[in-house]
Formats: structure tokens, C-alpha cells, sequence
């Protein structure tokens, strides 16, 4: 016997020399793990057919979903999850990032109403039909019977009418509506005399100091005129021949003389007298731009007046 304790004891000596730092460290006898008797061990969940139901694996919990841990991002704990609230927005988001579009963080300002469209609209609308003579001078009109006419509320009519009423084309009567104005003769020279002191002597200057080249762009617009005056299109005509003018005085550089010219041609058309004076009207632009580009300034300044004339 005491030979196996002694061999026992050298034993324990040789093992504390082979693990560093457990020299001195007593002799612990080693633990088994205990394990759960049939009694104190918990019951297996089942599936529907009485078979086990195999215990989730942490290495493959999803990134995404109820089951997902939490993100935090600094000291805030978000839940992966996104919320129901919120999905419509997020998934609009995601939707336009995946098209490439630019995604902001605030709401999109709410779209108002384009009011200044449709007074535009009645207002070329009531030009043409001063132009066409379905509004006749002297006659009063309301803005409500005119909206009822073109399908709108009578406020876009109103304030049409005062942009007509600034240009000379209507008069403001209290309480009625508008007078379609009625040009007299007097009013009308004084008109052509204004236009010719400020057309004709600026063309005449441009014609000396342009090159020739100058003129054709303005070809379209005088071609333009000369078909709406053959085809006894007065609207289309007025169009025309209002851009063509200030066209003319264009390269001189002056916008303001070019919104002046433009202004003062609205104001002073009349329709001619009968369709064959119109579609002579209509071929003076074209022979203008052939006067002009010829360098014949003294053809072109009559041309010029004729035109300009009552």
C-alpha cells in the first residue's frame, strides 16, 4: 500500500508540472455536466402529427422578420421589422430608388390649382372673337353669359376682360359687364402715326447697318400671314402680322421698343373692309423682306408705310 501511494503522489507531481501556472493549485476532481433526468427534463414541442419540432439554430436566425434581433444604430434600438403605418411610404421610396430617382425626405408640396391657364385660354379665346367681329363694338357683354359661352366660371372671364380693358379693346361699364370699344377714325390715324414714327425709322436704320441675311429669318412669319390672309383667316392673320412687326424691330436689340410695337399693332387693327384688302395686306410682308434684302431702302420704307397706314 505504500508503495501505491507514493507512485500515485509522483503521478500528481509529474501532471502539475506539465500545466504552467497550476503548480501549486490542489487537485480538483473533474465534473461531468449533469444531465436532466426523464423526470425534470421539459417536454418537446410537437408539430400536428405528434413528430418533434427541431429547435431553431442560432447561426441561421433570419436577418429580417418578427424572429430578427434588434439594430441598434448608437444608442437607439430599431426593430427590423418596418411598420405597418409606415410600409405604404417606405415601399414608395424604395419603388423610386430602384428607378433611379431622386428620393427626398419631406412630403412633396401639395399641387395648386393652374388658374393663370385657363384665364390665358379665355383670353385668346375672346381675342379671336373680337378678331372674327362675333363681339360687336358698343355691345355690352357679362362676364357670366361669356363664361357660360366657353364652359367656364365667370371670374376667368373677368379677369380677362380687364387685360382686354388695359389694351384698349373693351370699356369697364359699373355693374354690367364690358363695351366692346369702338375705334373712331381720329383714334385710329393717331394710332398709324405713332407706329410709323417708331417702325419706320428704326428699320430704315437696321436695313443700312444689317446685312441682308438679316431679313430671311423673318420669311416664316411673313408667309404665314400671306396664307391666313388668302384663306380669309383674320385671327391668324392678326397673330402673324403682330409678331412679324416686332420681329422687324428686333435686331436693333430694344425689347422694350419691341413690346411697344407689338402693343400698339394690337391696339390699332381693324379688319379691312373686304376679303380682297386683306390678302393684299398679306402680300406686303413678303415684298418688304424682298425690298430689305435687296439693300432697296427706299422701296421698303413705302412698302413699310403702306402697311402702317389706315
Amino acid at each position: 500500500m505504500q508503495d501505491e501511494r507514493q507512485e500515485v503522489r509522483m503521478n500528481e507531481r509529474a501532471t502539475r508540472a506539465a500545466v504552467p501556472g497550476q503548480v501549486n493549485a490542489p487537485s480538483e476532481p473533474a465534473v461531468r455536466p449533469a444531465v436532466p433526468s426523464p423526470a425534470t427534463a421539459p417536454a418537446a414541442e410537437t408539430d400536428g402529427d405528434g413528430g418533434p419540432i427541431p429547435a431553431p439554430d442560432p447561426a441561421r436566425r433570419p436577418a429580417d422578420g418578427p424572429g430578427a434581433p434588434p439594430i441598434r444604430t448608437g444608442s437607439t434600438a430599431v426593430c427590423a421589422e418596418p411598420s405597418p403605418l409606415r410600409e405604404g411610404a417606405a415601399g414608395s421610396s424604395r419603388a423610386e430608388a430602384a428607378r433611379g430617382e431622386h428620393v427626398h425626405s419631406e412630403p412633396a408640396p401639395p399641387r395648386t390649382p393652374q388658374r393663370h391657364s385657363v384665364r390665358g385660354q379665355v383670353l385668346a379665346a375672346l381675342r379671336e372673337a373680337l378678331l372674327r367681329g362675333e363681339l360687336v363694338p358698343g355691345e355690352v357683354y357679362s362676364a357670366p353669359l361669356l363664361g357660360a359661352r366657353f364652359g367656364v366660371s365667370a371670374t376667368p372671364v373677368r379677369e380677362a376682360m380687364q387685360q382686354l380693358a388695359a389694351e384698349g379693346a373693351v370699356e369697364t361699364v359699373p355693374n354690367r359687364g364690358f363695351r366692346v370699344a369702338r375705334r373712331t377714325p381720329d383714334e385710329l390715324a393717331e394710332l398709324a402715326e405713332l407706329r410709323t414714327l417708331l417702325e419706320v425709322p428704326t428699320v430704315l436704320a437696321l436695313a443700312r447697318s444689317r446685312p441682308p441675311l438679316t431679313w430671311q429669318a423673318l420669311r416664316p412669319l411673313a408667309e404665314a400671314a400671306h396664307r391666313c390672309a388668302a384663306r380669309g383667316d383674320t385671327a391668324g392673320y392678326v397673330v402673324a402680322d403682330q409678331s412679324f412687326h416686332r420681329a422687324l424691330v428686333e435686331p436693333g436689340g430694344n425689347r422694350q421698343l419691341a413690346a411697344l410695337v407689338e402693343e400698339l399693332c394690337r391696339r390699332a387693327w381693324r379688319a379691312p373692309a373686304t376679303p380682297e384688302r386683306l390678302r393684299a395686306r398679306g402680300r406686303l410682308h413678303g415684298a418688304l423682306l424682298d425690298a430689305l434684302g435687296a439693300g432697296e431702302t427706299e422701296q421698303a420704307e413705302t412698302l413699310l408705310r403702306e402697311q402702317l397706314s389706315v
